[in-house]
């Protein structure tokens, strides 16, 4: 039997990191998803020349662009917000929410896979994630967990990424964003284990891997692989990357 047919919100936030957004960008629109769909790109602060070429490629790409610089003069990353503000869009669409970050690369099959997954779980679904993997095909951060279930579908009670996840319908109207943190940067963590509190199950798709070429929006996190130490000491000290 088929699944029902919701509204899929499809979001990608964006600091500056255009090279690799662009890429983002076209596989996105190369994608084979028959759901009903909407695109958005999430400006989070880009300089003035970089927010006028995510204005140029909306035409390209088929997206919307919100500069949110009209919307807060909080400084990025506003993950928050954006997250707020589409989780109110969603409920009144009956829509659920993809994201896709400006460092990750989709498959053609990868949207409409995860959105198959979520509908033909054996649960009820809260988070389904694809896994990333490097340009060799590896396994590759934030799913280090995840190796050794290359080409599987699983279940996890370990947090699941924002790289590439589906917030379900169901997940959207069981937890309020608004009660998320504010004192925090990302929220994947947060809402994996609220996820679970609620009674859902959150699925990792090995079979739906997607290349991730972690932070090209903020260098600096970089340090983590070349310089822990110095990484570590700017989390701390700057209270940056709050999780």
């Amino acid at each position: 039997m088929g699944h029902i047919t919701l509204m899929l919100h499809i979001i990608t936030p964006v600091k500056d990191s255009i090279a690799s957004a662009l890429l983002t960008f076209e596989a996105i629109q190369h994608s084979r998803l028959q759901e009903p769909h909407t695109y958005t790109v999430y400006d989070d602060f880009s300089t003035p020349e970089n927010a006028a070429r995510l204005d140029a490629a909306a035409a390209t790409y088929g997206f919307n662009v919100v500069h949110l610089d009209s919307l807060t003069t909080h400084p990025s990353p506003n993950y928050l917000l954006v997250l707020q503000r589409e989780q109110q869009l969603c409920l009144a669409e009956g829509a659920q929410m993809l994201i896709v970050e400006s460092d990750v690369v989709v498959r053609e099959d990868t949207l409409q896979g995860l959105v198959d997954r979520a509908a033909h779980s054996a649960e009820k679904a809260g988070v389904v994630a694809a896994v990333t993997v490097d340009e060799s095909g590896a396994i590759n951060y934030p799913y280090g967990y995840a190796k050794g279930h290359e080409g599987e579908d699983f279940s996890t009670r370990r947090h699941c990424s924002f790289c590439c996840s589906l917030l379900t319908l169901d997940l959207l109207r069981k937890f309020d964003f608004r009660t998320l943190d504010a004192t925090k940067n990302w929220f994947d963590v947060t809402i994996s284990h609220e996820s679970l509190r609620a009674g859902l199950c959150n699925v990792v798709c090995c079979s739906l891997p997607v290349l991730h070429r972690p932070h090209q929006s903020r260098p600096w996190k970089q340090l983590k692989y070349k310089n822990p130490l110095k990484y570590y000491w700017l989390k701390l000290t700057r209270g940056l990357d709050k999780i």
